[in-house]
């Protein structure tokens, strides 16, 4: 049977999409469902069951056995339990298969048991998810068979968000009111909707799984506690957009096919900068389904690669030493008859309802930069962030040439009267064609770059849900959006409070927008200067979520109560002291049983080679002396690093969790495992290979190559 591969012929054919709904569907039925997805509302029983039965049918004709809830919970992962569509046996033996509407719209996971903050309590088992008719259903193939999964909210028994997706969904109804707000200032009486258009680019690691299983802190922690880089890393530059290798390729393949069969719009693939790194970008989507997709394109990635005896690594920094993962979150906003409300047009300095936009949106990233900081923090992001292959931890906003020069006429003189404009670019060869030139140029250091028609989030981490980073840049955009409708709408001269306004917010603002380096020290003193807050952890990070200005922002727009921050703050907090202690273990664990025992046999061997050589009369053993006298010391170190890390590791778990926890894994445990890596990597290029217990880097980074 030949393989189809066309992607316009396999496109969503697993995916219960428009096309399906209106072949399946009543008319009626069809019409009330698209209304709610458009405008909201509540679906009845009864539709609900029309649609539920139709969606059964279409799953059972593509393989399903089974359904399940899909849902984002607060651990970083999707979660999902299973039901089958057997219902009670009949008399003749054989079994009826059903799914009510009841079974569409609502199930009950436990919510005791996927982390609260303390909103449930371990006896207060109820949780509801509920159906997200706004994301599309569709069925997933694996090893377990076809399922249907429904994308769902998760909340509590007395209504707390407990999931991610819940509060994005109230972010893109705040973002939408007050965006059409806007818009209708300036005319526009016919648009009914503004959605965040997202698309995210997704980068991760590949290594061969034989050697992934050799590593066991690849496989307690996502990634390698001890290693050296070998001779080549990435300093030729050789691998980024280079020939993709041949297993890769043949990932890459059975990756796009799954994908778009699932109605996900795997566009672009390439190898990213580090060996064994590549890359994946979808096209936009609206922020929610976005959010799912990306949630099926790293599920998809991990089942993919295990059919091809690979290990898909999502950390942000599986291999010291040479670039992390990172992804990029692509963000705007687009009106239902498909205006970008971020596209400058071919005159910015005309576009005023765009200078408007930009301006408060610069002034957003501004008042919240601490909290925007935070909606990309996470225990691996820590790794990553300002190391010179990922954004600073300073939020700040990159303009280009072209709008920074539009900001400098409006704070200088009110107005801007003209707009830079791209040329033809010269290669010097006659045989190319011209190229025209943008009018403006990239800056990859940037944390929150404009790019075109878009403003391009760099600092989320490669394994994290790029939900809340939108939750946040939805709000606060809706906030600055908001005020400025406050003004607008009861101006008596409505031109010159606009202008005003404009100026207002880049004056006021302008310490935000950097368009240089930002990897270099300069900068940071610069930030400091500028009272950027420089927010180097997740420990740093996570009061930004529960400050009385992120409290009064979230309630005011509907999208977190106090009591729901304050609980995602103690799972955060929570989160990154398991994750530190479980790192911390594993390299006690290691050492203890592997590495130290490896190094301590070395010496041994080389000890009995010195004795050896004086027995045999050579006395000219310095070399091997000195190797053994240099090894011995780097083994006390080790071993005193090794007692260290496990005396404040032991301190820490005694402690009650939250925040001060948290704060002393971040202050004395991490340090701990740092001093206790330094040896043993030292030592790891002084033992001989045959006798080191796990695969090297090089191993691990060029295996597929």
């Amino acid at each position: 049977m030949t393989e189809r591969t066309n992607a316009s012929e396999i496109f969503g054919e697993l995916v219960f999409n428009d096309t399906v709904m209106q072949e399946r569907l009543p008319k009626k039925v069809y019409a009330k469902l698209k209304k709610i997805i458009n405008e909201g509302g509540d679906l009845d029983l009864a539709t609900a069951d029309v649609i539920a039965h139709e969606m059964k049918e279409w799953a059972i004709d593509k393989g399903a056995t089974h359904y399940t809830h899909w849902f984002q919970p607060l651990t970083g992962v999707t979660a999902e339990k299973h039901d089958s569509f057997i219902t009670a046996p009949l008399s003749s033996g054989k079994v009826l298969m059903s799914f009510s509407g009841k079974e569409l719209i609502k199930s009950e996971p436990d919510a005791s048991s996927f982390p609260s903050g303390g909103l449930r309590s371990t006896f207060e088992a109820r949780g509801y998810t509920t159906w997200d008719c706004t994301s599309p259903a569709f069925v997933r193939e694996d090893a377990g068979g076809a399922t249907l999964c429904i994308p769902t909210a998760f909340c509590s028994y007395t209504g707390e968000a407990l999931d991610q997706k819940t509060p994005l969904l109230r972010s893109m109804e705040a973002i939408n009111k007050q965006a059409l707000r806007l818009v209708r200032l300036f005319g526009n009486t016919t648009a009914r909707k503004v959605v965040p258009s997202v698309g995210a680019e997704q980068e991760y690691f590949l290594v061969d799984d034989a050697s992934f299983r050799k590593r066991k802190d690849l496989v307690y922690t996502g990634r390698t506690l001890f290693g050296t880089m070998p001779a080549k890393g990435q300093e030729m530059d050789d691998h980024y957009f280079g020939t993709i290798p041949s297993r890769v390729a043949a990932f890459m393949k059975d990756l796009d096919i799954e994908l778009w069969r699932m109605g996900v719009t795997s566009k672009t693939e390439h190898n990213e900068v580090a060996p064994a790194q590549h890359e994946l970008a979808v096209i936009y989507a609206e922020a929610n389904a976005a959010t799912d997709e990306n949630q099926i394109v790293m599920q998809a990635m991990k089942r993919v690669a295990e059919k091809h005896g690979l290990r898909c690594l999502l950390h942000e920094k599986p291999f010291e030493g040479v670039n992390g993962s990172g992804k990029h979150d692509n963000w705007s906003l687009t009106t239902d008859e498909g205006l970008n409300l971020l596209d400058p047009g071919k005159v910015p300095h005309e576009n005023i309802q765009f200078l408007l936009v930009l301006s408060c949106i610069i002034k957003a990233v501004d008042e919240h930069a601490g909290l925007l900081r935070e909606s990309a923090a996470n225990v691996g992001n820590d790794h990553r962030l300002g190391a010179d292959e990922a954004p600073p931890a300073i939020v700040s906003v990159f303009l280009g040439e072209q709008l920074q020069d539009l900001v400098e006429q409006l704070i200088h003189t009110g107005n801007a009267t003209s707009s830079l404009e791209g040329d033809t670019l010269d290669t010097g060869v006659s045989s190319l064609p011209e190229l025209s030139r943008d009018a403006t140029d990239r800056n990859r250091t940037s944390p929150f770059a404009f790019t075109g028609n878009k403003f391009e989030f760099r600092m989320v981490g490669s394994q994290d849900s790029i939900a809340e980073p939108n939750v946040v840049l939805n709000t606060i955009a809706a906030e600055a959006f908001a005020e400025a409708c406050d003004i607008l709408e009861n101006a008596e001269d409505f031109d010159a409070e606009l202008h005003a306004l404009i100026k207002k917010n880049f004056k006021e603002h302008q310490r935000i927008i950097f368009n240089g380096n930002g990897y270099s020290e300069a900068w940071v003193k610069e930030a400091a200067r500028r009272g950027l807050p420089n927010l180097k952890g997740m420990v740093d990070a996570i009061p930004e979520l529960t400050s009385e200005k992120s409290i009064a922002m979230f309630e005011k727009f509907h999208v977190f109560n106090r009591t729901e921050l304050e609980s995602r703050a103690e799972v955060k907090y929570e989160i990154y002291a398991k994750t530190i202690n479980i790192e911390a273990k594993a390299m006690i664990n290691i050492a203890s049983k592997r590495l130290l025992p490896a190094v301590m046999n070395a010496a041994g061997k080389l000890a009995q080679t010195v004795v050896a050589l004086r027995q045999a009369g050579i006395e000219e053993v310095s070399v091997q002396t000195e190797l053994l006298e240099k090894t011995s010391g780097l083994l006390r170190q080790a071993k005193d690093a090794l007692n260290t890390l496990i005396a404040v590791d032991t301190e820490a778990g005694g402690m009650e969790r939250g925040r001060e926890q948290a704060e002393y894994y971040y202050h004395k445990v991490v340090p701990a495992m740092d001093a206790l890596r330094t040896p043993i990597d030292e030592l790891e290029q002084m033992i001989d290979k045959s006798m080191w217990p796990m695969p090297s880097y090089g191993d691990l980074l060029f295996e597929l190559v």
